[in-house]
C-alpha cells in the first residue's frame, strides 16, 4: 500500500498518460520527485507533483480555462514571498509556522512578515485619541467582533492623515496602530503597547497565566495563509492605493463569510449541539443523514491533516487535559475520522482551545480578525512594492450586444 500522498511508478505513469521511460525522464529533469519505499527497491512518486504536471498540461491546452480554474484552489496566480503551503506544512518566509508558534510572539511574526526579520523592534505606534474614535469604540463594544473592528477602523482612518503614508515604514506604523486598536477592542480596554496575547488574557482569563504561550501560538498560526479570499481582497484594495485601515476593513468583510473565518461560529454550534463526548458520533451521523456538512473538518490544502490544528490540539491536551471541552473535541475528532476520514482543521482547534480556556463565546472570531490583520498588512506591503493594479478581465457569457435599429 502506498503512503498517503504518494503513487507507485505504475500509478503515476497511468495518471500522466506516459510510459515508464517518460516518467523517469520527468524525474531526471526535476519535474517529479521520487522517494525510496521502505522494504522495497521500488520508488514512490509524490501525488502533488503529478497533479502539478497535469495542471501545466491543461494550461498549455486551454489557457483561458486554466486561468478560470486558478480562482478555485488552482494554479498560483500571484507571486509572494510571505507564505508557502507545501507537503503538509505552512511556512512564513521559509520558516515553519508551527515552529514559530512554539517560540515566537505575534509581534515577532508581524516583524518577520512585514520586514523579513523577526528580531526587529515592533513599531512604537498607538492610535491617536479623537472624539470620533472614542465614539466608534463605544459603538463597537455592542457589536459582533468583526463588525466592531470595521466601525473603529473607519473612525481611525477618518482621523489619521498618517494612514495615507504608503511608504513601507508608514504602512508598518499604520499596521501597528491597527493591531493595537483591534486588540484593545477585543479586550474592552484602551489600546496599549502590551503584547497582544497578554492584553487579551488580562481581560478574558486573568487567572490563566499559563495560557499566554498557547494563545500567542494560536495567533501566530492564524497570521497568514497564502492567497485566501480575505487576503486576495486585501491585495486588491492595496493595489488601488487605499490606506492600510481600508485594506483591513475590506478584508474583514470577506473574513466574515461562513466559508472563511465565519466557519468558527459553525464549529461552535457543532460543539453546542454535541454538548457531551458521548453524543459526538450521533450528532455527526445525524448531520450526515440530513445532507449537512461537518464544519471544522478537512482542508483542501492539507489532505493529511491541518498542521495548525494538530499543534493547537496537542498543546491543548497538555495545558487542559481534564477540560470537558478537550474531551468533547477529542470525541468529535475521532467520530469524524471514523465516519468521513477527515481530521480537524484550524477552525475546529481554535474553538476547542477558546472553550477549554474559558474565553468569551466570540473569542475565536475576534482572535482570527486580530491575527489575520498582520498578514493583510504584509500582503499590502508586498502589493504596494509590486506597484500593479489587480484588475483581471471577465469572459462575457451574456446575451450578444443588440444591433442598432
Amino acid at each position: 500500500m502506498q503512503r498517503s500522498g504518494h503513487l507507485s511508478a505504475e500509478q503515476a505513469a497511468h495518471a500522466l498518460g506516459v510510459s515508464r521511460a517518460t516518467l523517469y525522464a520527468y524525474v531526471s529533469r526535476g519535474l517529479l520527485r521520487s522517494e525510496a519505499r521502505a522494504g522495497s527497491r521500488a520508488r514512490a512518486y509524490r501525488a502533488e507533483d503529478v497533479a502539478a504536471l497535469l495542471r501545466r498540461r491543461e494550461q498549455r491546452r486551454d489557457p483561458a480555462r486554466a486561468a478560470e480554474d486558478a480562482l478555485h484552489w488552482g494554479t498560483p496566480i500571484l507571486e509572494s514571498s510571505l507564505a508557502l503551503i507545501s507537503e503538509g506544512h505552512l511556512y512564513y518566509r521559509g520558516v515553519d509556522a508551527v515552529a514559530l508558534a512554539e517560540e515566537a510572539s505575534l509581534e515577532e511574526v508581524a516583524s518577520l512578515l512585514w520586514s523579513g526579520e523577526r528580531r526587529l523592534p515592533f513599531p512604537d505606534a498607538l492610535p491617536e485619541p479623537s472624539p470620533a474614535l472614542a465614539a466608534a469604540r463605544r459603538l463597537a463594544a455592542g457589536l459582533p467582533p468583526l463588525e466592531g473592528y470595521q466601525v473603529a477602523l473607519a473612525a481611525l482612518g477618518a482621523e489619521d492623515p498618517a494612514a495615507w503614508d504608503l511608504s513601507p515604514d508608514g504602512v508598518k506604523r499604520s499596521g501597528a496602530r491597527i493591531l493595537r486598536l483591534l486588540a484593545g477592542l477585543a479586550a474592552g480596554s484602551e489600546p496599549s503597547r502590551r503584547p497582544v496575547a497578554e492584553a487579551l488574557l488580562r481581560a478574558w482569563a486573568p487567572r490563566a497565566r499559563d495560557a499566554r504561550a498557547i494563545l500567542d501560538g494560536a495567533l501566530v498560526l492564524w497570521a497568514d495563509h497564502e492567497l485566501n479570499v480575505s487576503t486576495f481582497t486585501a491585495r486588491c484594495i492595496a493595489s488601488a492605493l487605499s490606506p492600510p485601515h481600508a485594506v483591513v476593513c475590506g478584508a474583514l468583510s470577506a473574513l466574515r463569510g461562513a466559508r472563511h473565518g465565519g466557519a468558527t461560529e459553525q464549529v461552535a454550534a457543532l460543539f453546542d449541539e454535541a454538548a457531551e463526548p458521548a453524543r459526538a458520533r450521533r450528532v455527526l451521523e445525524e448531520r450526515l443523514r440530513r445532507g449537512e456538512r461537518l464544519p471544522g473538518f478537512g482542508h483542501p490544502l492539507y489532505p493529511d491533516g491541518d498542521p495548525r490544528a494538530a499543534w493547537l490540539l496537542r498543546r491543548l491536551a497538555q495545558a487542559r487535559p481534564r477540560a470537558r471541552e478537550h474531551a468533547l473535541a477529542g470525541a468529535l475528532a475521532q467520530a469524524a475520522l471514523e465516519l468521513v476520514e477527515r481530521r480537524p482543521n484550524v477552525d475546529f482547534a481554535l474553538v476547542a482551545l477558546c472553550r477549554a480556556l474559558g474565553l468569551p463565546a466570540r473569542a475565536p472570531l475576534a482572535l482570527v480578525g486580530i491575527a489575520r490583520s498582520v498578514g493583510w498588512i504584509a500582503h499590502a506591503l508586498e502589493q504596494l512594492e509590486d506597484g500593479r493594479l489587480l484588475r483581471p478581465r471577465a469572459r462575457y457569457v451574456g446575451p450578444p450586444p443588440l444591433e442598432p435599429t
